[in-house]
């Protein structure tokens, strides 16, 4: 089912129906929502606008899926006293949700001959896996945070060789410590070359960290781009 409807009262958008296909969990608070794509168009980094039917409440999710699948899927990470995330994650195959979109300039550029760096915390890789998803002869980098080693949210969809697990809470990952003290010592060690360009998503904090690690290892600003989560 997909149609163009009237918004509930207390919004001016025009969104449309989507049918859940699945809910895949990945933790106990991170899951994959699968929904209906019909005739949506994206390109790898935008994100959609969804919200529980019958609910005036949306949240934005860079897409997860690739551009060639017949669905979207997004990755959602309950959030403790978030709304609409545990809306999302009690929803069952055949429900509906409201999307709107897709929004965004998160997107890959030409980049010729430049090393590409993706840098994402938690649900921040996100983008990543699109980007990854819908060229699998990309050649990029990611460098992946999370608290804990098996929030490895499909890390098996990735190069072997291409990604790098930084865990803040334990030892069981590719680096021991956040993505700004794998950033730093990599840069300083040359296995970051300063000359790539850098596509940072996770929480401000570390975007902002980060950026300032890389302008300091003299990355021009042109090169990094950011999307922040919230």
């Amino acid at each position: 089912m997909e149609a163009e409807i009237t918004p509930p009262m207390g919004t001016s958008r025009l969104v449309q129906y989507k049918k859940v296909l699945n809910i895949r969990h990945l933790t106990n608070s991170t899951f994959v929502l699968r929904f209906e794509r019909g005739v949506m168009d994206f390109q790898p980094g935008q994100y959609v606008s969804v919200g529980p039917k019958g609910d005036i409440n949306m949240r934005e999710y860079s897409i997860y899926s690739p551009t060639q699948a017949p669905y979207i899927e997004i990755l959602i990470k309950e959030v403790e006293a978030g709304y609409v995330s545990k809306k999302l994650k009690a929803l069952k195959p055949g429900d509906l949700v409201y999307v709107e979109g897709p929004f965004g300039f998160f997107t890959l550029p030409d980049h010729g001959d430049l090393p590409l760096y993706c840098i994402g915390t938690g649900t921040g890789i996100s983008p990543f896996h699109s980007f990854i998803q819908s060229n699998n002869s990309l050649d990029c980098l990611i460098i992946h945070g999370t608290r804990k080693a098996y929030e490895n949210y499909d890390h098996q969809d990735y190069p072997e060789n291409k990604i790098i697990h930084c865990t803040s809470q334990d030892t069981n990952a590719d680096f021991h410590g956040r993505v700004s003290e794998y950033a730093r010592l990599a840069l300083a060690e040359g296995t970051l070359d300063s000359r790539g360009l850098f596509y940072l998503c996770g929480n401000c904090d570390m975007i902002y960290e980060v950026y300032d690690i890389l302008t300091n290892a003299g990355v021009e600003g042109k090169n990094i781009f950011a999307e922040v989560y919230f």
